[in-house]
């Protein structure tokens, strides 16, 4: 098989597995396939599949759950990536990974750069940023593409949970002291898919192409926004969404075990230049997922 996507069921996974149709054989792999808390399990799958290419989607995601269960939470975003890595350098083969924006603190107040210092303030980020680091110690073939606020037409994400409330409640209160770039799940995967196409990796089995542009990039929406300013935009542009009042509060207002960043906007512009992928504005993406949302129904 060309492929390998880990994480199939996942908001990314679903759409990397709709943007690859046309790049080769694609071989699929889900929490019922692979446990990633199982790193023999993981080395085992690899070997058993040969894969010219892994990618990667699966993650540990629930921010706040994870300050409760750091183990897992290190299971799954550290030492699966790291060993799917150190498998991939064995093999020969390319492997794709996804982080966060979350690896950031927040305390700038301009666009994070790929060479900013990461500083995560909650489990969720510090794993994240330990599996880059495992990802990156292996030594193979690999892109590491952090996004930011990904949201899907599935799954469990914030446009979908202020689609919920907003039929549950008459008026909404959501942060708006916490500033990121919202990013539709299909336009990163079909980024991905852009740059392996690009890479020819798949059909002729030969890594140089990324072996030259390996290496960490930001890939997410372009422009900013607040998560009170993103809740207003998705109960008035979202089908299914009721167009209730969205009130802005303070972070201060509404604790949460996990801490966020206050500004975690991501500078894109080394995937534009290096890999020349580049994804549209937080509100333009925002508009095709609404829009591909009413045509599906």
């Amino acid at each position: 098989m060309a492929i390998m996507i880990v994480g199939k069921d996942g908001q990314l996974g679903f759409e990397l597995r709709r943007a690859f149709t046309a790049l080769g054989p694609v071989t699929s792999l889900g929490r019922a396939e692979l446990d990633l808390a199982d790193a023999d399990a993981i080395r085992r799958a690899v070997r058993a599949i040969a894969p010219t290419l892994v990618v990667n989607a699966a993650a540990y995601t629930a921010v706040d759950r994870a300050e409760a269960e750091p183990d897992l939470a290190r299971a799954v975003n550290t030492l699966a990536p790291g060993v799917l890595a150190e498998e991939c350098a064995r093999l020969g083969a390319a492997l794709v990974h996804y982080s966060t924006d979350y690896v950031f603190d927040g305390m700038r107040r301009a666009p994070y750069r790929e060479t900013d210092a990461p500083n995560p303030l909650n489990v969720y980020g510090r794993t994240k940023l330990e599996g880059e680091r495992a990802v990156q110690a292996a030594g193979g073939v690999f892109l590491i593409f952090r996004t930011a606020w990904v949201y899907s037409a599935r799954g469990r994400n914030f446009l979908l949970t202020i689609r919920r409330l907003s039929h549950e409640r008459e008026a909404l209160q959501v942060v708006d002291d916490q500033v990121g770039c919202p990013t539709w799940a299909r336009l990163v995967a079909e980024a991905t898919a852009r740059v392996l196409q690009a890479s020819r990796v798949v059909e002729t089995r030969d890594t140089g192409w990324l072996r030259e542009r390996r290496g960490l990039y930001h890939l997410a929406c372009g422009g900013e926004t607040s998560w009170c300013a993103f809740a207003q935009a998705i109960v008035a542009q979202v089908p299914g969404a009721r167009p209730v009042p969205v009130y802005p509060i303070p972070t201060s207002a509404y604790p949460t075990p996990a801490r966020r960043p206050a500004y975690s906007v991501l500078d894109c512009s080394r995937a534009r230049q290096v890999l020349g992928v580049e994804l549209p504005r937080w509100d333009e993406g925002l508009r095709r997922c609404a829009a591909d949302m009413a045509e599906s129904g």
